[in-house]
């Protein structure tokens, strides 16, 4: 049996609030959805991240602004 199927999908607006390593988001009809998850380092990095509160600095007050009027 063979199935012909014909959609038209008009999106206005998407939010996607969190996107995770599991995360799947499918707009319309798939036929299989197969799993693929991939790591790079494109940074470089070779030490892993600091533990968070560890750092001295307050990563709120990273973006300059300018004092109160």
């Amino acid at each position: 049996m063979n199935w012909y199927i014909h959609q038209t999908i008009m999106i206005q607006h998407l939010k996607v609030d969190s996107v995770s390593n599991s995360s799947v988001l499918q707009i319309g009809t798939a036929g299989s959805i197969r799993s693929l998850s991939n790591l790079y380092n494109t940074g470089g990095f070779v030490e892993p991240t600091p533990q968070l509160g560890t750092s001295t600095t307050n990563p709120v007050s990273l973006v300059p602004l300018p004092p109160p009027t």
